[in-house]
C-alpha cells in the first residue's frame, strides 16, 4: 500500500510524494516516487523526467502522512 506523504526538509520547501512503506527507525534513506511541490508543480532542482528520489533521513525535520481515499470515506466530517 502506497502512502502519500509530505516531507519537511531542512531549509527547503516541503515535498509531496508517495512512498511504498513508512521509514523505520534504522533507515538512512526514504524513497519518494512522483516528487512534487505542495501545489503539484515540479521541483525546480530536479531534472525534468525524474520519477523517484531518495532523501537522507537526517535532512528531514518531520513527515506528514496524508489519509488515503479509503480513509477519507470512513472518517468523514463530524458536526458538533
Amino acid at each position: 500500500m502506497a502512502y502519500t506523504v509530505v516531507l519537511h526538509l531542512t531549509s527547503e520547501e516541503p515535498v509531496a510524494g508517495e512512498v511504498e512503506e513508512l521509514p523505520d527507525k534504522a533507515d538512512l534513506l526514504i524513497t519518494v516516487t512522483n516528487p512534487r511541490r505542495l501545489d503539484g508543480k515540479d521541483l525546480q532542482y530536479l531534472t525534468e523526467n525524474v520519477i523517484t528520489v531518495m532523501y537522507p533521513i537526517n535532512r528531514i525535520n518531520f513527515i506528514e502522512v496524508l489519509p488515503s481515499r479509503e480513509e477519507e470515506k470512513i472518517i468523514g466530517f463530524v458536526r458538533e
